[in-house]
């Protein structure tokens, strides 16, 4: 009988296949020792039947069974009995990682009956029924399909009856009549009460996992990043560890170094009295990961130990979800977090450094997307913009755009040709579709590890989060600042990712100084860069170096156009791999097509005196070719401005000649030596570029390997491309 079940003691990280990325890094923390809530997962295998089928299959709901009474007996109690309850969680775990993609639900196990015996043994009957709205509220939208603005919007409704500003502060009498409320929202929306069999909420749960593998922005997420649509998710079920039980609790999320520069150091957020969703979810402003340090610096010292060992462990920064639980420190989770491009270079040199991977390595962590990114313009010094805000740095970079407030918008105002920035208090995954069309996101709530940081930093997107002095009224389609200042939509604001800063209207752009490297050199790039700046470019250029070093293959660039070749080579190109003819003839060139599509000009193509491209002698032909004369004006461009590279351009020319010539050229290099000197009778391997007429015929085979070849003025010449040794 085929496994569908692991308990986390069973696995390890080399399973991320089956058990998924989420599984298969908690049965590694629990491998190593670390502070993990017991639970188990379902594989992968079972997700692709259900999807396959239609149903799960037959032995999961046994072997469910089997790995839930085990856990149950490691815990000391039992899923949804009235006097001491067993609670779990429910996530999903892909092998790839797909922030906010796939649905969680919490607190699975309470019902009207164990929501009195978990506020008696906890001994707070305000955590109790916050914990029931909770999971009456994420199982509604996530496993009922309800639409989760209603609960939303009745949350907002207590908080302004009872006048509090934060879901912690909501008295408990008014939590118990927002439970009746949701459960009134699920019977109207589903059609059905809310269950109260805890084993019924588990395998709803489950089913809820596998169906939001083909939800339209899980699919849309996969088809950006390149992943897979037929490796399914796996669900992990864990006991549930909590935050939200007052006084010496709490949760938050870290990083090892600092996902956005690549800074060493602390990095995180933390939310005192919270459950996790609450700090990914952006719901309310976090505080930084010191404060936890303020508040229990036994666990803080815990949780500092256990960052380096897993660093250390996986040999890349980590990203950790954590819960502290009335001063107990759990692992949530932990996985290779995602990074900007900056970062990426940074931290990957920074553990060359340190000894922990070498420069091989160093340099397959970086990809040539991430210094394509780098290479994006950023707000210049001195900016006379009214300045709106600041936030947080959530992702950097500088986008221009119009104000939107949502996914809808953004992506009709994306498609006819405007530039936008999506503006929410914070994101969600239904904003998944306007977050890829914007330049920038804007959120007024959530940390610099909120869904809209998260999302923005894997895709390459500038973000600003945690911007709480603006007042984002999504219903009217306005932002009102603390100045009274009102920005609707359609209006032009400026976002800097690097320093959270918000600016009205569009601030003018400069070029990225990794641009400025490349045109440059490193030492006039480092001259007057700050620490950052110096530190990426050096990183860079480190990289680049060994690559070069490292490298089998010339690199030719894709150009057109003389400036295009021109600044191929500043930018370190061999020669030319790619050209396409019709660009040669925009803009100012397009008068040579022009010129030569009339009768007089292809009279006049046909005639025997033409000038080498090259050389300012005569040459003369009996047979020039009309259909090369314009072409060959743009080419002949190309040709000269790679003349004088150290090693052979490849040109396409050959492909320009009868393909009988063509095939007896062997796709001649553009780029020659002559063995002997250009005179008005000897045609130069310029010609080449110009289309005069060839005859020639097979000597013998020069030192590289080249044939001779035999001119129509019957001078020979040896072709022999100039070669890097």
């Amino acid at each position: 009988m085929r496994t569908y079940v692991y308990d986390f003691a069973r696995g390890s990280r080399s399973q991320s296949d089956l058990l998924g990325g989420k599984g298969a890094n908690l049965a590694e923390m629990t491998r190593l020792g670390l502070p993990v809530p017991p639970g188990f997962t379902i594989t992968t295998e079972a997700c692709r039947f259900y999807l396959e089928k239609g149903e799960e299959p037959a032995e999961l709901a046994e072997q469910v069974t089997t790995q839930l009474d085990r856990l149950q007996d490691r815990m000391g109690r039992r899923l949804g009995d009235p006097s001491d309850p067993l609670l779990v969680s429910v996530r999903s775990g892909a092998r790839f990682s797909m922030p906010g993609m796939m649905e969680t639900v919490l607190n699975i196990g309470l019902n009207d009956e164990s929501v009195k015996g978990l506020a008696q043994i906890s001994g707070d009957e305000h955590f109790a029924w916050d914990s029931y709205r909770r999971l009456i509220q994420m199982f509604g939208k996530t496993v009922l399909d309800i639409d989760g603005a209603r609960f939303e919007h009745a949350l907002d409704a207590a908080k302004k009856a009872t006048g509090v500003i934060t879901d912690i502060d909501i008295p408990t009498s008014a939590l118990k009549s927002l439970v009746d409320t949701y459960k009134a929202i699920v019977r109207e929306g589903a059609n059905r009460d809310f269950p109260q069999e805890p084993r019924e909420q588990l395998d709803l749960a489950i089913l809820a996992v596998f169906r939001s593998w083909n939800t339209e922005r899980a699919r849309l997420y996969r088809r950006r990043e390149r992943i897979p649509h037929d490796l399914g998710t796996a669900v992990n079920v864990q006991a549930m560890a909590f935050g939200n039980l007052g006084e010496g609790s709490g949760t938050g999320v870290a990083f090892t170094r600092d996902p956005a520069t690549g800074a060493p150091g602390v990095y995180g957020d933390y939310l005192p009295d919270a459950q996790g969703e609450d700090v990914v979810a952006g719901i309310r402003n976090t505080f930084s990961l010191s404060e936890l340090g303020e508040r229990d610096a036994e666990s803080y010292e815990e949780l500092l130990d256990i960052m380096r060992r897993l660093e250390l462990h996986y040999q890349d920064l980590c990203d950790i979800e954590f819960t502290v639980e009335r001063g107990k420190l759990w692992m949530l989770q932990t996985r290779v977090g995602k990074r900007t491009a900056a970062a990426a270079f940074r931290i990957a040199v920074q553990l060359v450094d340190e000894g922990i991977i070498d420069m091989d390595e160093a340099l397959r962590r970086v990809s040539g997307a991430q210094l394509a990114q780098l290479m994006f313009p950023r707000f210049a010094d001195g900016t006379d913009n009214e300045l709106l805000t600041r936030g947080m740095s959530a992702s950097p970079g500088a986008a221009v755009g119009q104000v939107v407030f949502d996914s809808k918008t953004a992506v009709e105002w994306t498609e006819a040709g405007h530039h936008v920035i999506l503006v929410r208090r914070e994101t969600n995954p239904d904003d998944l579709a306007g977050m890829v069309a914007a330049t920038g996101i804007l959120t007024s709530r959530g940390g610099k590890t909120s869904h809209a940081a998260v999302v923005a930093r894997g895709m390459g997107k500038t973000a600003v989060c945690g911007a709480e002095e603006l007042d984002v009224d999504t219903v009217n389609r306005k932002i009102t600042t603390p100045s009274g200042k009102v920005v609707a939509e359609g209006d032009v604001i400026s976002i800097d990712g690097s320093s959270g800063a918000v600016y009205a209207g569009s601030v003018p752009v400069v070029d990225s100084p990794v641009v400025h490297y490349f045109e440059e050199g490193v030492a006039s790039a480092l001259h007057d860069a700050d620490d950052s700046t110096r530190d990426l470019i050096l990183a860079v250029d480190r990289l680049m170096r060994h690559a070069d070093r490292s490298r089998r293959m010339l690199v030719r660039a894709n150009a057109d156009t003389a400036p295009d070749a021109a600044r191929a080579r500043r930018m370190g190109a061999e020669g030319i791999g790619l050209l396409r003819t019709e660009h040669m003839f925009l803009g100012d060139r397009k008068q040579y097509v022009e010129r030569s599509s009339s009768p007089r000009m292809m009279l006049n193509a046909s005639r025997p005196s033409k000038r080498c491209c090259r050389c300012s002698a005569r040459t003369s032909s009996a047979s020039s070719r009309p259909w090369t004369a314009s072409p060959s004006r743009s080419a002949s461009l190309i040709h000269r401005c790679m003349s004088s590279c150290p090693t052979s351009p490849t040109l396409p020319f050959a492909s320009r000649w009868p393909r009988s010539e063509a095939r007896t050229t062997n796709r001649i290099c553009g780029c020659f030596r002559r063995s002997t000197d250009c005179t008005s009778r000897t045609r130069c391997s310029a010609c080449v570029a110009c289309g005069w007429d060839w005859s020639y015929r097979a000597s013998s085979p020069s030192r590289c390997g080249r044939l001779l070849r035999q001119p129509a003025c019957g001078k020979s010449w040896a072709v022999t491309p100039r070669l890097r040794s």
